[in-house]
């Protein structure tokens, strides 16, 4: 332990970033839960047992504990620990937001002048510890002279801080003066970064390429990378109503002071718990960063916008400074309040300007500002997003989600799941510099199956598509036709490649025949073929038998004939099959033909594999109530909401193999049949074939989430 306590803080670091990244999704995943427990590490991938990386509380948990101890680990583990955020309680959130803004406005500017003179402090240490000032008799005299010549810089005709701010000695004529905390002082950042641009100038005046250290901060945002709501509620805290409305926990102004604070935040999510915090104010600090904010005149990296209502300049140095966000998740937000500063940040920010003669001198002002820039530079766009989510985001009208959408041209990762898309985005999406690996457009009412057979056959941007759902239910059905799917399975670059990993064609006219035309697909592990009544359990088993041999996820919710029932008049359903003959369908045509060693001789046994590699099969829960306990080791796993899966509880990943027949003390097969006994009572992360998109990690149809996300992702119908 003491070999430990005198390591290099290099080598400290170094372990807690591996620490941190062992809490990162690994690729490729194993598909299953993540499995709770002391299970060691995996030896390869995929792996179920032990899980390809930490859950996140673990992670959290382990760099608080090297944060206490001692100073160096603290030093260490400090960065690691605040680089990703998850908001889960109310309390905490307002812990969260005092911690990284410095709490209210006077304790804030009090504690930064103390902060700033701290910092003069030990610059000036760290400083004279490397090169010696002329006539210094005394570590001390050098410290003072140092401090001098730092605020005599800051003050100075070219120093960014006005003289102002610096108060001069009141008793002791010997002491050097001091910052003092005043409402018109400059921002934080700004103080910050004049204080190391001052101390290198008077290193370099002294000794040519001395070494300074970075102005300490002693605020976390600067580490902070990742921040999501995906936790948080306010269920069960006995508010009123009132309350509710009135004294919201996580408000706009909140949200936009810890933005101000995060210099290098890239990943950003929000659900429908807090839409009402999305104000304009906050939408500009998540979009208008790094070369997407500039002054007027002055050089940037790319094209940029100036905001029309703000005046500050200072707001626009400190955005030009901050990273750009590479992800961004607004799944289910649909307040008002979101949708009224979405709308109004497109109609500023990004669609051409619109005339209105109704409107006022200011408005119009401001419309022929926009005007001058669009004519001169265009819509500003966010090349920097990669990840966009707009799952469930309903109420946002079509021609801005399209304006929306259309300004991200590095796309990789888009969900338009249940919003009002139109075919006119997909038609011009087409033509933009876009590469999309992972696409869902889930219920889209207002898409038609020509425009979604025309894109993917097409359009450069679905070339290269491994991850698609179409899915489609009873309710809002497929707009493709039979015509349409042969086409997609013979011509779609996205089809005809067979690198499609994830693919959902639910409620899609999918026949027989249709798949014998579809060519080999032997990355797909996750196929869904849901609300397809009159597709044969023969011409599944027979598809994925000759073409699909590595799918492990099956969809058969109201598919087929064999498992489902048949609807009559007044929405009652009359069951086509007893108990009895749905048992022997699903295992006689589906089971024992993918998932079942086929026959050797008795008298020369040959160890083989099963065909294929289908090991969960979701299915309706009127069918899942007909399969009883299951059979042999297939057991019924329920998620937290209405779906539910037949799964094979003796098969799993392990050490890079698929494994099937796992021991019944296998630590797997015991996390699978503790899910089965829960018989629902589980996390909303438990499931398969998620129907929601995880883009702030990157891992696309084929992640794992929790808390809200994971309810849409595995718990809810739609």
């Amino acid at each position: 332990m003491s070999a430990i306590l005198r390591c290099p803080s290099e080598l400290l670091f170094i372990i807690c970033s591996h620490i941190y990244a062992a809490g990162i999704p690994a690729a490729p995943s194993s598909l299953d839960p993540v499995a709770l427990g002391d299970y060691g590490i995996p030896t390869a991938l995929p792996s179920s047992v032990a899980p390809s990386h930490w859950p996140e509380p673990v992670v959290r948990k382990t760099l608080t504990n090297l944060c206490l101890v001692n100073h160096a680990w603290h030093e260490a583990a400090k960065p690691w620990l605040w680089r990703r955020i998850e908001v889960r309680l109310p309390r905490s959130w307002l812990a969260l937001v005092d911690e990284i803004t410095g709490g209210e406005d006077e304790q804030n500017a009090e504690r930064t002048a103390i902060a700033i003179e701290q910092s003069i402090q030990a610059v000036a240490e760290a400083a004279i510890a490397t090169t010696a000032m002329a006539g210094a008799s005394s570590d001390e005299e050098a410290v003072k002279k140092w401090k001098e010549c730092i605020l005599q810089t800051l003050a100075g005709p070219d120093g960014s801080v006005p003289p102002e701010v610096l108060t001069p000695p009141a008793s002791r004529d010997p002491s050097p003066r001091r910052l003092r905390a005043k409402s018109k002082s400059p921002g934080r950042w700004k103080l910050m970064r004049s204080i190391s641009d001052a101390v290198q100038d008077i290193a370099d005046r002294n000794e040519f390429g001395l070494y300074v250290p970075r102005v300490h901060d002693p605020r976390p945002g600067r580490f902070i990378q990742h921040i999501d709501f995906n936790h948080f509620r306010t269920i069960g805290m006995r508010r009123s109503v009132e309350e509710g409305v009135n004294s919201r926990f996580v408000t706009g102004q909140r949200v936009e002071a810890i933005l101000k604070e995060m210099p290098h935040l890239t990943a950003f999510g929000a659900t429908e718990y807090m839409d009402g915090a999305l104000t304009l104010p906050v939408l500009n600090e998540l979009f208008l960063r790094g070369s997407s904010s500039r002054v007027p005149g002055r050089p940037s990296r790319g094209r940029g916008l100036v905001e029309p209502n703000i005046s500050d300049e200072e707001d626009h140095e400190r955005r030009r400074d901050c990273n750009e966000l590479e992800a961004v998740d607004f799944t289910g937000c649909v307040s008002v309040v979101f949708v009224s500063a979405l709308t109004e940040f497109v109609d500023t920010h990004l669609s051409p300007v619109i005339n209105d003669t109704n409107g006022e001198d200011r408005r119009e002002e401001r419309r022929l500002r926009r005007a001058v820039h669009f004519e001169r530079d265009g819509p500003l766009t966010f090349p920097s997003l990669r990840r966009l989510s707009l799952r469930g985001v309903k109420s946002i009208q079509p021609h801005v989600l399209n304006s929306f959408v259309l300004a991200f041209p590095s796309l990789t990762h888009l969900d338009l799941s249940a919003t009002r898309v139109t075919p006119d985005l997909l038609t011009t999406l087409g033509d933009t510099s876009v590469r999309l690996r992972s696409l869902s457009l889930a219920r889209c009412i207002r898409l038609t199956g020509e425009c979604i057979k025309t894109f993917l056959i097409q359009a450069p941007a679905a070339a290269q598509i491994q991850e698609l759902t179409l899915y489609g239910d009873q309710t809002f059905p497929s707009p493709l036709s039979t015509e349409d799917l042969e086409e997609l399975f013979t011509l779609a670059p996205c089809f005809t490649s067979g690198e499609l990993i994830y693919l959902d064609l639910s409620s899609s006219p999918v026949t027989g025949e249709s798949l014998t035309k579809w060519g080999p697909q032997p990355k797909l592990r996750s196929l869904g073929l849901s609300y397809i009544p009159d597709l044969e359990l023969q011409d599944i088993a027979k598809f994925i038998k000759d073409k699909a041999q590595n799918v492990e996820i099956l969809t058969l919710v109201s598919t087929s004939p064999d498992l489902e029932s048949s609807r009559t008049g007044g929405g009652i359903e009359i069951p086509r099959s007893t108990a009895r003959h749905t048992s022997l369908a699903l295992h006689s045509k589906i089971i024992s033909p993918l998932c079942t060693p086929p026959l050797t001789s008795i008298l020369e046994p040959v160890a083989t594999e099963p065909p294929t590699r289908v090991r969960v099969i979701e299915l309706s829960m009127p069918t899942l109530v007909r399969l009883g306990a299951g059979a042999g080791t297939w057991r019924i796993i329920r998620s937290k909401g209405g779906r539910g899966w037949y799964v094979d509880t003796a098969a799993g990943w392990v050490g890079g193999e698929l494994v099937r027949g796992l021991p019944c003390n296998h630590p797997f097969r015991m996390e699978m049949t503790r899910l089965a006994d829960a018989n629902g009572n589980v996390s909303s992360g438990v499931g398969w074939h998620a129907r929601k998109m995880e883009v702030l990690h990157g891992c696309g149809m084929s992640g794992r989430e929790d808390g809200l996300y994971g309810a849409v992702s595995f718990a809810y119908q739609g």
